[in-house]
């Protein structure tokens, strides 16, 4: 897959997640957060089982898995469920523009931390990565940044969200995609149907009437966002995929503003046109491109 194709998916990803924030905002009105998080992850790992299905009889054998997809998948939704879970209880303690700014901090996590990881970090890359925090802050805080309970909810849940894009990086290419997201998926939602079970009250009922939501959450969300995320991440650095994956802020207001009547005001324009320079200049040619990461 080319460089441009991996792009395109990854941007499908950040809409389909943007516009998931109006649906995590509607089924919050009639379940807990671990309730919601738990029934979507399962739908999420339950749709890919007909794909992992499908493509084992159709397609020619792969090459063997060089790590076990078990083990990475377990690892990769422990990490999920922490940066889910942050993100979503502290959505209870402070706005969303802010839970929105603070989780999108990945965007220069990740080129920070792939210093410590001995890849290669470009000039462009760091600007670009300035340039989509800085229209992720036009976009999303509306008040003098302070930092409340769910602001460190949130700040802590963004250093979860730079290791889970780094960790399918690094294990993309060598194991099954899709069995990998299932098995994380499905990990996430054991764990926070435990959660659910301890800290909030299960009803039917109230899964019912959050029902569309979470349908959205774990059929679009989940089961084809994530794995595109993944299939993606094998053709594109961890930085570009941190960039273009930060755009779901911006699909984010545009839902608020298409299904809950959100107006977007010129600060929160100036965010959209900051974030999407971000995402272009990126793709320059002298970013340090993903093959020449050092091998671990």
């Amino acid at each position: 897959m080319k460089r441009t194709k991996a792009n395109l998916l990854l941007l499908l990803t950040s809409a389909i997640w943007g516009f998931a924030f109006v649906a995590q905002q509607v089924g919050m009105d009639h379940i807990g957060p671990f309730t919601f998080t738990a029934v979507r992850f399962a739908l999420g790992s339950a749709s890919l089982i007909p794909l992992i299905l499908y493509f084992k009889k159709t397609e020619k054998p792969a090459p063997a898995a060089t790590a076990n997809t078990t083990y990475v998948g377990l690892a990769a939704g422990c990490i999920l469920f922490c940066g889910a879970s942050l993100q979503q209880v502290g959505l209870l303690y402070t706005t969303a523009g802010k839970a929105a700014f603070i989780t999108g901090l990945y965007t220069v996590l990740v080129p920070i931390a792939g210093i410590f990881l001995k890849q290669r970090t470009s000039l462009i890359t760091w600007l670009s990565s300035l340039l989509a925090v800085t229209g992720l802050f036009f976009l999303c805080v509306k008040e003098n940044l302070s930092l409340s309970y769910g602001d460190l909810l949130e700040l802590v849940g963004a250093f979860f969200w730079t290791a889970h894009i780094i960790l399918i990086d690094h294990f993309s290419h060598k194991v099954d995609s899709l069995k990998l997201a299932s098995v994380q998926f499905a990990t996430c939602s054991v764990l926070s149907l435990a959660a659910a079970l301890a800290l909030e009250t299960i009803t039917l009922d109230g899964i019912r009437l959050a029902g569309i939501p979470i349908l959205y959450g774990g059929l679009a969300s989940v089961g084809i966002a994530y794995t595109l995320q993944i299939i993606g991440q094998k053709y594109a650095s961890p930085t570009h995929a941190s960039i273009i994956l930060s755009l779901e802020t911006v699909f984010a207001a545009i839902g608020g503003y298409l299904f809950l009547q959100e107006i977007l005001g010129v600060r929160e324009l100036w965010g959209c046109l900051l974030m999407l320079s971000g995402m272009l200049l990126s793709q320059l040619k002298g970013t340090a491109p993903h093959d020449n990461k050092t091998a671990a």
